[in-house]
């Protein structure tokens, strides 16, 4: 086995590069969960603006079980920086679909055939402005990685950028029109 650190190292950046791509999408991803997502598997459901599961789904980050840490998405992630979260990365124990939507790793549970539950899902955020929702997840990202008060100045920054956009003077329109807005995604 080669133990030297080039090649994990090349290895590692290599799969995280490839989530970030995922991670900084211009439009919002959905992981559907169906079965299991281990390892690296719910490292890249974790790069994903949203994950949903069925029930019975099971979910977990086994790598510490060979003596390995997560190497891809699993642990700066904003799910794992939650102590429940992070105890799936230290004890490598799987857990069940309830368990990770209570702890922050599944955003819902879903019944049915899960490619409709995700294009139900998707329908909530369709017709908003693209620009507006990478505005505002990139301020969830960027804003958790900081302390609150950088957060905030974060926010009102990408705010600001919102407010100078085409869609948002529509928005706007709109709203005192009293009639739905039509995004031009500018």
């Amino acid at each position: 086995m080669d133990r030297s650190l080039r090649a994990p190292r090349e290895g590692v950046a290599f799969g995280q590069a490839i989530f970030a791509k995922l991670d900084t999408l211009p439009i919002l991803s959905i992981a559907l969960i169906n079965g299991f997502a281990f390892g690296g598997g719910l490292e890249l459901a974790l790069a994903c603006t949203f994950r949903l599961s069925v029930r019975g789904a099971r979910l977990g980050l086994p790598e510490i079980k060979l003596g390995l840490i997560p190497g891809y998405w699993g642990t700066p992630t904003p799910a794992a920086a939650d102590r429940r979260s992070a105890q799936i990365i230290l004890t490598g124990r799987p857990v069940e679909a309830e368990e990770a939507e209570r702890i922050g790793l599944l955003n819902r549970i879903v019944e049915g055939d899960l490619l409709d539950a995700g294009a139900n899902f998707a329908r909530e955020m369709t017709g908003y402005s693209l620009c507006a929702l990478g505005l505002a997840r990139d301020a969830v990202h960027r804003g958790l990685a900081f302390p609150l008060k950088d957060g905030l100045e974060i926010e009102a920054d990408l705010n600001t950028l919102a407010f100078q956009t085409a869609d948002a003077v529509e928005g706007m329109l709109a709203f005192l029109e009293k009639r739905k807005p039509v995004f031009r995604d500018g």
